[in-house]
């Protein structure tokens, strides 16, 4: 019996935005990573290095992420350097993951690639992490693309 490679969590959007407006959304995790569970952040998510805490579900879910690399416009990694999830059995499971957005024109819209890298079927969240991280991405950033936040750190500030 042949054993089956480990499937990263992979979803794809497709937007009415350019890849600029996208990539900068995307850099505002406020903006986007909140709305479902009474998220908190702490730290900045503008630049390569800059590290950021999230917490959501009155602490039930805690990680820390840094972000490790940036092509304007095309792509975001960000490495989870340190994680608490208390509903599964391996607590830190997370840790060393990445989370990585690819960005690509196609026609006249953009198409946003989102893989955590590390998240497989194996893992005890994943059950409970994979359709979270699909509201997260096809509704909260989609919203985000529609309603026009790219600011970094500012979702009053809209598109024109």
């Amino acid at each position: 019996m042949q054993k089956m490679k480990s499937q990263d969590f992979t979803t794809t959007i497709l937007v009415e935005r350019t890849p600029e407006e996208v990539y900068k959304t995307i850099l505002n995790v406020r903006a986007w990573w909140s709305g479902l569970f009474d998220e908190k952040f702490e730290g900045a998510s503008e630049k390569t290095g800059d590290e950021f805490s999230f917490r959501a579900g009155g602490g039930v879910h805690h990680t820390k992420q840094k972000l490790v690399e940036l092509i304007p416009g095309k792509k975001l990694v960000w490495l989870v350097t340190d994680a608490s999830l208390s509903f599964v059995r391996k607590k830190d499971e997370w840790k060393g993951t990445k989370m990585c957005f690819e960005i690509f024109r196609q026609e006249d819209k953009t198409k946003i690639v989102f893989t955590h890298a590390g998240l497989v079927p194996e893992f005890d969240c994943y059950d409970t992490c994979a359709p979270v991280w699909t509201q997260y991405i096809h509704e909260r950033l989609a919203e985000a693309l529609r309603s026009g936040v790219t600011v970094v750190d500012s979702p009053k500030t809209t598109l024109s």
